[in-house]
Parts: C-alpha cells; sequence; structure tokens
C-alpha cells in the first residue's frame, strides 16, 4: 500500500518506520533537521525495551506535490497545524484515497456524518474558519485514536515509550472494506488496531484523560503519578472529568471505564511526562484547544457548566499565549 504519513513526529514516525519495516511504501512529509536526517539515514525507532530499528526505505519530503498520490494518508500534525497545510493536503488524494487523522483530543469532524440534531456542526474552537472541512472531505476520512506514547529523540530519531493500539472507526459506525484494509495494515505493522462501530465513543474515553492530566501537567510540570498521588490534583482532574462526562453522555456516548480506573490507568504509567509538557519545556506551542477549548465549546453546546474545565483552559490559554510571544520555553530547572 502507498502510505504518506504527513508530520513524522512521535506518532507520524513510529507509524511510518513500522509500516516501512513492514513492507509498505511509505513517505514522510516534514521539515527541518528532522527531515534532512530522516532523508539522510532513515527513521531510526527506538522501543521501550530498548531494541533498535531503522527504516531505510523511507521517502522524505517537504512537498506534498512531490510526495504524490497515496492509498492511504496519515494526518500526524498537531491539531492547531493541520490549518495551515489543509490546502496542501488534497494533493496527496487520488480518487478512493482515505485519510486517518491521529491527533490527540477532539477531532474537527467530530460531528461530520455524526447524524442527530448536531449532524454537520463545525467546531469553531477546531476549525475556525472551515479551512479544514473545505479541503478534506469527511468522506474520506477514517477515525482514530492513538494511545502510544513516544517522543522524538533526536533528529531522525523515535523513542517508543508505551502503547500499541490504534482503533479505527468510520466516522457513522458502518462496516466497511476500506475500514478493514486500513486495520490490516496496521495490524502487519505490529499494531493492534481494532475496528470499532462507535470511534468517537473511544475518543472521548482517550480525551477523558488528556483534557485534564495534559494541562495540568503542563501547568505544574508535574507526571501522571505525581499529579494522581497528589490529592488536590487528582481531585481537580476528577472534576475537570465529571464535567466532560456529563457533555459526553448528553451526545449519547456511554463511557465503557469508570472515572476512578481511569485515573488508576494514567497513575499506573508512572513517571511519564505528557505530550503537553514536553511541548512546554521544549517550546512549542500546545494543544488547548482540541484538548481543552473543544470541550468547552461543546459543553456550551449541549448546556453544560464547565467550572473546573474553563479555570484550566483559561490558565492553559495564557501560557500558550506568554510562550508564543516570548518564543521561549517553560522548564523546571533544579536551583543553585
Amino acid at each position: 500500500m502507498k502510505i504518506c504519513v504527513i508530520g513524522a513526529g512521535a506518532i507520524g514516525g513510529l507509524l511510518g518506520a513500522k509500516l516501512a519495516l513492514a513492507g509498505e511504501e511509505v513517505t514522510v512529509i516534514d521539515q527541518g533537521a528532522h527531515l534532512e536526517a530522516i532523508k539522510k539515514n532513515g527513521i531510526k525507532l527506538v522501543m521501550h525495551d530498548g531494541t533498535e530499528h531503522v527504516a531505510k526505505n523511507v521517502r522524505a519530503t517537504d512537498s506534498f506535490a512531490a510526495a504524490g498520490k497515496h492509498d492511504l494518508v496519515i494526518l500526524a500534525l498537531k491539531g492547531h497545524i493541520i490549518e495551515q497545510v489543509a490546502s496542501q493536503i488534497p494533493q496527496l488524494f487520488a480518487e478512493h484515497t482515505v485519510i486517518v487523522p491521529v491527533q490527540n483530543g477532539m477531532p474537527w469532524w467530530y460531528f461530520q456524518r455524526h447524524g442527530g440534531p448536531f449532524e454537520g456542526r463545525r467546531l469553531a474552537t477546531l476549525d475556525p474558519n472551515g479551512t479544514i472541512s473545505e479541503h478534506i472531505d469527511a468522506g474520506r476520512i477514517i477515525g482514530c485514536v492513538v494511545y502510544p506514547a513516544g517522543e522524538i529523540a533526536a533528529p531522525g530519531v523515535i523513542r517508543h515509550i508505551e502503547g500499541d493500539r490504534f482503533p479505527i472507526g468510520e466516522l457513522d459506525g458502518a462496516t466497511t472494506e476500506r475500514a478493514q484494509r486500513v486495520s490490516e495494515v496496521l495490524i502487519r505493522a505490529g499494531f493492534k488496531s481494532p475496528i470499532l462501530d462507535n470511534i468517537r465513543a473511544e475518543i472521548w474515553l482517550k480525551l477523558w484523560g488528556n483534557l485534564s492530566f495534559n494541562p495540568i501537567s503542563a501547568l505544574t510540570h508535574a507526571t501522571l503519578v505525581d499529579i494522581c498521588q497528589f490529592p488536590l490534583t487528582r481531585q481537580l482532574a476528577a472534576d475537570m472529568m465529571t464535567e466532560a462526562q456529563t457533555i459526553a453522555n448528553k451526545l449519547g456516548i456511554t463511557f465503557r471505564l469508570p472515572l476512578e480506573k481511569r485515573i488508576a490507568g494514567a497513575e499506573k504509567v508512572g513517571k511519564h511526562k505528557t505530550s503537553t509538557l514536553q511541548d512546554v519545556e521544549a517550546g512549542r506551542p500546545i494543544e488547548v484547544e482540541p484538548l481543552v477549548g473543544a470541550v468547552v465549546e461543546l459543553g456550551k453546546i449541549t448546556g453544560t457548566p464547565t467550572p473546573h474545565i474553563d479555570a484550566v483552559y483559561a490558565l492553559a490559554s495564557l501560557l500558550n499565549r506568554m510562550m508564543v510571544e516570548a518564543q521561549g520555553c517553560v522548564q523546571l530547572r533544579k536551583a543553585a
């Protein structure tokens, strides 16, 4: 299968490397030192058990036009970057190309092919100008939830921390041959990729933790286990998750895990820095809108008060603004 991965960061790099190692024809689109390292040496993948693999058979470019047409496009950019490249993405599409977005948080397409009273509604926090929806036809999209964690250890080097699940599903819940093909190609690459008949319920389950743990970690510089074992932040996370659960229930979503079990799962991950905290320390813009802002918007749409989420959203938004304006990072360092 001809596969293009847009964004070869922690998750895109993991997918691109393992798909290439499994024999798929992979092209990655990226930029800067990371792109140059991949062009020169391929993608080096350091697994959680210390084993190392190098996918040398990967094409790498910064040009959508040069990348050409593909059967499958994996959109692995962070949510706040997608609008910047949306108009270029159709250059990768052939007639039957499928696109699988692999972002954290709420997806811009949430109400596309949704059914019900909010069918087709655009989430202003995620697609403020309608640019993404204009250039990516919802009919091409297969939803996906990202469970692995990783990081860019160095240009061209991806370190896998944990996880191997990429459940997928059609936006309307249908069982299709194309979803089966995507699932099979991911499974051949070594991932677990079940096909779900309600991908939105799985999105909410993952977001349930991300909307609380990620911004709290960014604001406090605490790891998952630190947040969960400190009573005040554990309660704050639980309060945010309770508000989110009320919104999800109003949208017809039922959680398959109780709240405390979801928190316990995060605690078991241990001294892991969330992706948002990694971004703060590296001076990268953080994913405020997909993780938190979109939930605030859904609260307003469903008439659900979200005081705890609102407070954390305000703080995380200001942190992001200050970092962007200063072009700086925020790190916790040992005092002299």
